[in-house]
């Protein structure tokens, strides 16, 4: 997960950015780079691999200057090295930034045929050249700074500076966070708290869609339209800035709010953005796999349940599924070729490990999906597929649920891939949608009003029943897993087609259903699904998309999600079930982050 740092500052600012860049070496990176604004205009220095390398060429060439911009990059868009380091040049504009820009491709096509000449690989260089065309055109920095945001889609969080302004730096951010750092005559920007710590305790957490021109003394800050905009000061202590909920009330709204950036930075490491192809991790080939065995424990078992559903319609190949804490005692039968694959945020939790070293003992060839890259899973497993959540520190798993999620998609294209289902078209396809999701997630907060005013109607409910089809059966068992973690009301998760087959008999006037039905395929079926709770005057909460809504009985209340493919469906439907379940909480007063009875990892059986 990428770091930015800027200071406009009283005295040299090449050491102190190389500071906060080994504070942010936790987030993970593959390059490094600084840039000062000196007595000569503004110098730079990159390198690929660890900050030391930096560090050593920076001894030999230092970068004199009180106002500059450091960032550690995680490769997305090009290979890991110097050249497509941040930060990048253009023209009077160097930047850094973090995210992913959907549109670069056709933004650099028509950059090209004004004759733009591109040094890297990477997105990034593209917002260069647009914010340097803008400035050339006559545009002051604020303006131009809006007008090439307003050509941008994706998630991004960036830091600039324009030869010709030394005591001006320019940020903004859309999906990937960005903080503002205020210290006496100096100003900060960071990717968070932790990135400004060593120099001030005073912080304002921009909101999403801000953009801000920072000096010696003040921050003007602007909302998405370009109106002048005032955000909280808070004092955050650095030995707290790691684990800081920024401008959220829980650790929990805090991790909702970081899954396009953590859904950004896990498909990095499986997607290649510049030629469209899934990439898979050395030792795997799924070509000579004939069958997954998946073993996981709660919520990271429903994202396997979505795991199954991908690898099965994409990559044709079939998936078992288990329990951790049944699997190991059933003792299946192993056939030739099943490759078992543990899921687990920690890495250590006691059931899965140990389904792990049973598999490992029957001589299967073993992959963790882990968060933690350095727990016990990930060293005794066979193949390590990583996910880039970050520190989640809410016991109610969200951001580590989607970076699953995340993880598992690009892993069905590339089986499909591999397997022979898939083509390159599609294959280009697929992976152009799924690289849509982080935007997309961050286009679901839009729905945090409605779902609020929900809360107190469904607070008082003693039991909740979820539905949904297809992939969207997984999302009701974690939707209703997540309103009983944190809320302590009963609820239970079912696929809409076992409606007859039982849950009816629970539904009366009191009972809520929450119906996950996104429009395609499956929404006629789950509607009449829908119809028959109505006809017994169950309550209904149904969240849908747009097309959806328009369908929607009259009667009932209706959330609606962003539009997305099938694909991404998972990953943006997430979203409104964790919200949810996160309000009705608040509204109850429980304690979310830290749930009664329960414990962020399960390292006994």
């Amino acid at each position: 997960m990428c770091g930015i740092i800027g200071i406009v500052g009283r005295s040299p600012v090449q050491d102190r950015l190389i500071e906060s860049l080994k504070r942010l070496e936790y987030r993970g990176y593959d390059s490094a780079g600084i840039a000062v604004y000196g007595p000569n205009g503004v110098a730079r220095c990159r390198a690929s691999g660890k900050i030391r390398a930096l560090e050593s060429k920076l001894s030999e060439h230092p970068l004199e200057g009180t106002i500059g911009i450091g960032h550690t990059r995680w490769a997305t868009h090009g290979g890991p090295t110097e050249a497509n380091a941040h930060p990048h040049r253009v023209g009077r504009v160097s930047l850094v930034h973090n995210g992913i820009i959907e549109n670069y491709a056709e933004l650099k096509a028509e950059l090209a045929t004004k004759g733009a000449i591109f040094e890297s690989e990477t997105d990034t260089e593209v917002i260069a050249h647009v914010l340097n065309a803008a400035l050339e055109a006559g545009l002051a920095p604020l303006d131009a700074l809006k007008a090439t945001l307003d050509k941008l889609t994706g998630a991004f969080a960036l830091a600039v500076l324009i030869e010709g302004e030394d005591s001006l730096m320019l940020g903004a951010r859309r999906g990937s966070p960005l903080v503002v750092g205020y210290g006496d005559g100096e100003m900060f920007l960071g990717s968070d708290a932790l990135a400004v710590g060593p120099f001030t305790s005073k912080i304002a957490y921009l909101d999403e869609g801000d953009f801000v021109a920072i000096d010696h003394t003040t921050a003007r800050i602007f909302n998405s339209e370009g109106h002048p905009v005032t955000r909280q000061i808070r004092i955050v202590a650095a030995s707290a800035a790691l684990v800081e909920k920024g401008n959220y009330r829980h650790f929990m709204e805090k991790e909702i709010h970081d899954q396009p950036e953590s859904c950004g930075h896990t498909l990095s490491a499986y997607l290649n953005p510049v030629t469209g192809k899934a990439i898979l991790p050395p030792g795997l080939d799924f070509a000579k796999i004939t069958r997954l065995q998946i073993v996981a424990c709660g919520t990271a078992y429903y994202a396997g349940l979505i795991g199954r559903y991908l690898f099965e319609s994409i990559a044709r190949l079939p998936v078992d599924i288990d329990v951790a804490s049944e699997f190991r005692y059933r003792e299946p039968p192993v056939t030739p070729g099943t490759l078992a694959m543990v899921i687990s945020q920690s890495g250590e939790t006691a059931d899965t490990l140990a389904g792990l070293r049973w598999c490992k003992s029957q001589g299967m060839v073993t992959a963790a999906l882990v968060n933690v890259h350095e727990s016990t899973m990930a060293r005794e497993a066979d193949i390590v597929l990583p996910t880039h959540a970050g520190p989640e520190i809410g016991v109610a798993s969200t951001k580590a649920f989607t970076s699953q999620v995340a993880a598992l998609t690009a892993l069905a294209i590339a089986a499909g891939v591999a397997r022979g289902h898939v083509s390159p078209d599609d294959e280009l396809h697929l992976t152009r949608v799924l690289l849509e999701s982080p935007r997309l997630i961050s286009a679901a907060f839009q729905m945090e009003d409605a779902i609020r005013s929900l809360a107190p109607e469904l607070a008082k409910a003693r039991d909740v029943l979820y539905f949904g089809r297809g992939s969207m059966s997984a999302l009701a068992l974690e939707g209703a897993l997540k309103l009983k973690e944190i809320s302590y009301i009963h609820a239970e998760g079912y696929a809409a087609g076992e409606l007859k087959h039982g849950p009816i008999a629970l539904i009366d006037e009191s009972t809520p259903v929450i119906v996950i039905a996104p429009s395609g395929p499956l929404f006629e079926k789950t509607m009449s699904n829908m119809s028959e709770v109505m006809a017994r005057g169950g309550p209904i909460i149904l969240i849908t998309d747009a097309a959806g809504g328009r369908q929607a009985p009259a009667g009932i209340k209706v959330l609606i999600a962003p539009d997305c493919d099938a694909l991404v469906a998972p990953l943006v439907f997430s979203v409104p079930i964790q919200m949810l379940a996160y309000y009705v909480a608040v509204q109850k007063g429980a304690d979310v982050d830290q749930p009664r009875n329960l414990a962020k990892s399960v390292t006994v059986e």
